[in-house]
């Protein structure tokens, strides 16, 4: 098997927000910068499979601080974790004023991108060499996120929900029950 170091697949991107990126309230549209978040992610993937990638989920996307025009927007993205044809790749989203040079970390996320080959068929991804406390931190991070959505995804399945366990936390919520 082979296996390659999270340095040679890293990928990182900057784009200057122009007045055509933004929305109704004049920040930067979060569909706009999700579109980069996963060209980036593909990137990075693509770079450590050596092979197309398509992605096949995104976690959770906190947008932490708005993003102006003018600002200077950079990507980060790391291939994190890898399985048998998957790899999580984290992108990190940081905007700086030009101006000032005033940095700000806009958000972070996960995708998880699965390797293909022309056929569309799911192919294998080399190893991850894990070299630092960083590296291993993030793997077993994407290992706990992936146990914990599994976990998530079950605990709610329609053929095992149970209505009346929930019933009370109902009260909490400014909703109406109509059975």
């Amino acid at each position: 098997m082979k296996f390659k170091h999270a340095n040679d697949s890293r990928v990182t991107i900057s784009e200057l927000m122009l007045p055509s990126h933004s929305n109704f309230s004049g920040k930067i549209h979060g569909g706009y910068i999700l579109s980069l978040m996963d060209q980036i992610a593909f990137a990075c993937a693509s770079k450590h499979s050596e092979t197309y990638c398509v992605t096949a989920s995104v976690d959770k996307v906190n947008f932490l601080k708005p993003i102006e025009v003018g600002e200077l927007v950079t990507m980060k993205a790391s291939v994190n974790h890898v399985g048998k044809t998957s790899m999580v790749v984290g992108v990190r989203v940081e905007a700086e004023n030009i101006q000032n040079g005033k940095r700000k970390h806009c958000n972070s996320s996960y995708f998880t991108m699965v390797a293909k080959n022309k056929d569309g068929v799911s192919v294998a991804v080399p190893g991850l060499i894990l070299k630092d406390k960083t590296s291993i931190r993030r793997f077993v991070r994407s290992i706990s996120r992936k146990e914990e959505t599994k976990m998530r995804f079950n605990r709610f399945k329609e053929s095992e929900f149970i209505l009346e366990d929930h019933m009370e936390t109902l009260k909490e919520y400014a909703v109406k029950v109509e059975l």
